[in-house]
């Protein structure tokens, strides 16, 4: 009896420890997650299709601003960059009826990716129809991201946003 039962012992302990010792810890987990997610926002760097959606704008001036969700956005692509952002501060050259925003459909050139250890500048020049923008992307990799914008008729700004792949209907 006392044999059975030590065997019985032993082979229960052998189990349970055979099952802990797959299961993976909470570090383990969230480390997956953070690889994953780096490698989808290196993805979308590489692929240069992806939308910005600013949640914060900070002009010149440095007051920061917090922005509508789901309203003010930038989508690049290679081949074409769509931008509807809010501006806040000096205008130079620009005239009376005009909405006020960063508003510009056009080309992107000069783009330009620089990869560091904790994030990827990419910057790239967009001709409007009345001005030329220059934007520098500062894209982390858990998706956080920092728009700053240039142009010759308006002051710097810069926005904070996050980036994400265009959804199935965008990309048509």
């Amino acid at each position: 009896m006392k044999t059975t039962l030590s065997i019985l012992l032993i082979l229960i302990n052998v189990i349970s420890f055979s099952v802990s010792a797959q299961e993976k810890t909470k570090k383990e987990l969230k480390q997956e997650r953070e690889l994953k997610k780096q490698n989808e926002i290196k993805a979308l760097i590489d692929s240069q299709n992806f939308v910005f959606e600013a949640q914060k704008a900070t002009p010149q001036g440095g007051r920061l601003l917090q922005l509508d969700y789901n309203t003010y956005f930038l989508k690049f692509k290679a081949d074409n960059a769509t931008c509807d952002l809010p501006f806040f501060g000096r205008g130079y050259n620009v005239g009376y009826n005009s909405d006020g925003g960063i508003k510009f459909e056009g080309k992107p050139e000069n783009v330009k990716v620089e990869n560091k250890k904790n994030n990827t500048i990419l910057k790239a020049t967009v001709r409007g129809v009345s001005d030329v923008y220059d934007l520098t992307f500062s894209i982390f990799y858990n998706g956080n991201t920092t728009l700053s914008v240039s142009s010759n008729n308006r002051g710097p700004i810069s926005y904070d946003g996050v980036i994400y792949a265009p959804k199935t209907a965008e990309k048509q």
